[in-house]
């Protein structure tokens, strides 16, 4: 068999991160198996479908990196297939012409719960309450229309909706990839319409009939969508089509259990971009929610691919955990090519108001030593803040302590030393400071105290001798120069 497999989100908001995963799952079946991966836009609901829905899912999509393998399938542009193939079933008899209108169809709920709310009353009798019940039951049971036998329209001219043939009776049985086996009763299905009255196919039409002409072999979605299926396998069968193998997916809950909302965090795939989450680490991580394969925790694309199956899904519903993304992030982070990385974290040191300028060569020398000092790209970025400060340094309340009486002495002494240094490399400077420290008698705390707060001004920051070695000789000695000078150490 040729795997196609295929993520049909509705363009109706966001790409949800459960979506996202659904999608995940998709794609790594179908490379798994050197099949295909497709992806279709079900914009039947047009009064809730726009176009800027459909592009933030195409953006979330390629964010991620889970591109399909054909351009994507538009669903309602297919609205006249969708129509012709009802109307095939009709000519088989596996579909029919319903002429019962909205409002009696509403008249009949409404009656229906009205039995079974006087079957509540107070002072009738076990009789008479069984009587009601059954009526409730029979009004309010899937509808069954009076014409699926082929009873005469109540007019010629009369307006109709299409719908199917219900399986007549027995049970109806599932076997999902993930649920197992499933059984339901015939008779808890209903005649599906297929199309309006209006002519306009309706969404479980749709499904069956593009996932057969996208020759889909496998269905990986929510289990949201378990129900529909025992609803959408008879428009298969109607039409002697194979039915793909299903496996509904656990919905993804939060850390409490509850099921996934605003308050656990971002429900946008393109929400964690923004919040400095890396697409592989997304990828990584939405893999291992509900899924497992042995005791690995993070996967690379490749090893991913190898690994995927069906088997691995769990039933029960899979939990998000920012702290375990943010440790996948980080990861991925240090793994991440220099100067793509350079590239992501561009754009947060400009936000803050760094002109990058001159201090570019500092930034790049530090961030292959920098990767693991923050568990977003936002975070990272602040980590670099030291390099970035505009001299005279600002100082906070530790450094200028530091700064202040034997400290700046001290400092000013190493200073002297550092200048003689005869190579900027790390090396070089932390052999000039233990010499400095031996000939003074000094530990190294003594010295280092006054020689990281002239360097960062007190802002976090590794150790001193990478720390001068990447800002340089002249940046370093400006630095230090600024506390030695009279205004400035007045000021400390």
């Amino acid at each position: 068999m040729d795997v196609v497999t295929r993520f049909a989100p509705s363009p109706t908001g966001m790409l949800h991160i459960g979506g996202a995963r659904t999608a995940l799952f998709n794609y790594l079946f179908a490379k798994h198996h050197n099949g295909k991966f497709l992806l279709r836009i079900e914009d039947t609901d047009r009064e809730r479908s726009t176009p800027e829905a459909t592009a933030a899912i195409l953006e979330g999509m390629d964010w991620l990196g889970l591109k399909a393998d054909e351009p994507p399938l538009m669903q309602f542009e297919r609205a006249a297939r969708h129509a012709e193939v009802a109307y095939e079933m009709i000519e088989r008899g596996t579909a029919f012409r319903c002429y019962a209108t909205q409002e009696e169809l509403q008249a009949r709920r409404d009656l229906g719960e009205e039995k079974r709310q006087a079957a509540k009353a107070e002072g009738i009798s076990d009789e008479t309450k069984a009587a009601l019940l059954a009526e409730a039951h029979e009004l309010l049971a899937p509808y069954r229309s009076p014409w699926r036998d082929g009873a005469p329209p109540p007019a010629p001219d009369a307006s109709f909706t299409v719908r199917l043939r219900a399986p007549d009776g027995g049970e109806r049985v599932l076997e999902d990839g993930v649920q197992g086996t499933i059984r339901i009763q015939a008779s808890e299905l209903d005649d599906l319409i297929l199309l309006r009255a209006d002519g306009t196919p309706t969404y479980m039409l749709a499904v069956v009939v593009d996932d057969h002409d996208m020759d889909v072999t496998h269905i990986i979605r929510g289990d949201d969508h378990l129900r529909n299926a025992f609803r959408q396998i008879p428009i298969y069968e109607a039409m002697g089509w194979t039915v793909p193998l299903m496996a509904h997916v656990p919905m993804i809950h939060g850390q409490d259990g509850a099921k996934l909302s605003k308050r656990h965090g971002a429900l946008s795939t393109l929400a964690y971009r923004e919040m400095g989450y890396l697409p592989e680490a997304m990828r990584a991580y939405l893999l291992r929610i509900g899924w497992s394969h042995g005791d690995q925790e993070i996967f690379t694309d490749e090893e991913a691919i190898a690994a995927f199956d069906i088997s691995g899904i769990n039933r029960a519903p899979g939990r998000l955990d920012l702290d375990k993304l943010g440790q996948v992030n980080s990861h991925f982070m240090r793994l991440a090519d220099d100067d793509r990385l350079f590239g992501l974290l561009k754009p947060y040191w400009e936000a803050e108001g760094a002109i990058i300028g001159d201090a570019e060569p500092r930034l790049r020398a530090a961030l292959p030593h920098m990767k693991d000092r923050g568990n977003t790209l936002p975070e990272l970025a602040q980590s670099f803040a030291f390099l970035l400060a505009k001299r005279p340094l600002a100082m906070n309340k530790n450094a200028r302590k530091a700064l202040s009486g034997e400290g700046l002495d001290r400092l000013r002494g190493l200073r002297d030393e550092l200048l003689r240094t005869p190579q900027w490399t790390a090396e070089q400077i932390s052999a000039t400071i233990t010499s400095y420290c031996t000939a003074q008698d000094l530990s190294m705390g003594q010295i280092g105290q006054p020689l990281r707060a002239a360097l960062t001004g007190g802002l976090p920051a590794p150790d001193i001798a990478p720390v001068l070695e990447w800002l340089g000789r002249d940046e370093a000695l400006g630095r230090i120069d600024d506390q030695l000078a009279p205004e400035t150490a007045q000021g400390a």
